[in-house]
């Protein structure tokens, strides 16, 4: 079976586009996969076992994971990567199986992120310079990547890929590569050139046009891990709560926007989300905050006791 899981994380890579940490998500949960075929069939698995897996095989293996306190979302996942690679399959090998389309996925409860008080991201300016005080550039890159994450609702991984060429010039827009391969363009904020500005005048390295934007330390490019270690830092300093994380200040930027009258379809381009439903999440969060505020402040929001 080894061959037809390397042709079909190749199809993903080279045909579909998907990161190579995506790819190996898929392979990841197609092997978890066979290998419980394998214990099922009692044998090394063959493409026709592949081929003659039933819903009690399919529904065997979602029972194996809950064992294994797998969550509902691991799982949720891992049938869609099944469902995937069967779907290449019948496409590429003829190999048609109509059972995999009868398991229903686990349902998942869609949790709702919370957007960081303004006040506290304003916070991390004065948290930066001091928790960075001996490396000014360091400081200034900190907050040139808050600000990005914060003012244009970048994902860290957008933000990094960022290459000094894409900022030359102090532009308008940003053009970003997002998931899927999927571009669109961002609006810049002078407040955010103006901090990228700066943490480009004291950066001591990594200044041609075709550098990565973000460096590290060493000089070495910025990895997701060092940027969640700047907020992380910043959250420990400040006593901030634990879902103050880099994808809250992208939330933030986005609960802000349509807090202040954007429509779902202008918000959803400028997040990069695929689909409206992923967008629409937000208007259940800003719900959520004018429901609380009502029940806390209006006058009319409980009966009076003599109706």
């Amino acid at each position: 079976m080894s061959e037809y899981l390397i042709e079909f994380i190749e199809y993903l890579t080279k045909t579909k586009n998907y990161s190579a940490h995506t790819s190996a998500a898929y392979e990841t949960d197609i092997r978890d996969f066979i290998r419980f075929l394998g214990n099922y069939v009692g044998a090394d698995v063959s493409l026709s076992d592949v081929a003659r897996a039933d819903t009690v095989c399919f529904r065997a293996w979602l029972a194996d994971r809950a064992r294994r306190n797998l969550s509902h979302t691991s799982t949720a996942r891992a049938l869609s990567s099944l469902r995937g690679f069967y779907k290449f399959l019948a496409k590429s090998h003829d190999i048609k199986n109509d059972a995999i389309g009868l398991i229903s996925s686990p349902k998942i409860p869609r949790k709702l992120s919370k957007a960081i008080d303004v006040t506290d991201v304003r916070d991390m300016h004065d948290a930066i310079a001091v928790v960075d005080e001996s490396e000014p550039w360091i400081a200034a890159r900190d907050w040139a990547l808050v600000m990005l994450l914060f003012g244009c609702g970048l994902r860290i991984s957008e933000a990094l890929s960022l290459k000094n060429i894409d900022i030359r010039g102090r532009p308008d827009t940003l053009r970003i590569l997002g998931k899927g391969g999927k571009e669109r363009l961002v609006p810049t904020l002078p407040t955010v050139l103006d901090a990228i500005d700066k943490y480009i005048q004291l950066r001591p390295f990594g200044n041609s046009l075709n550098d990565p934007l973000f460096r590290s330390v060493r000089g070495l490019p910025m990895s997701a891990r060092m940027a969640e270690k700047v907020v992380e830092k910043l959250r420990h300093y400040l006593q901030l709560p634990d879902y103050v994380t880099p994808h809250a200040l992208r939330h933030t930027f986005a609960t802000a926007l349509l807090a202040g009258g954007a429509d779902l379809r202008s918000l959803q381009e400028l997040l990069g989300h695929s689909s409206l439903s992923t967008t629409q999440l937000y208007t259940r969060v800003n719900m959520a905050e004018i429901t609380n505020i009502y029940e806390h402040a209006h006058p009319r929001a409980t009966p009076d006791d003599d109706e």
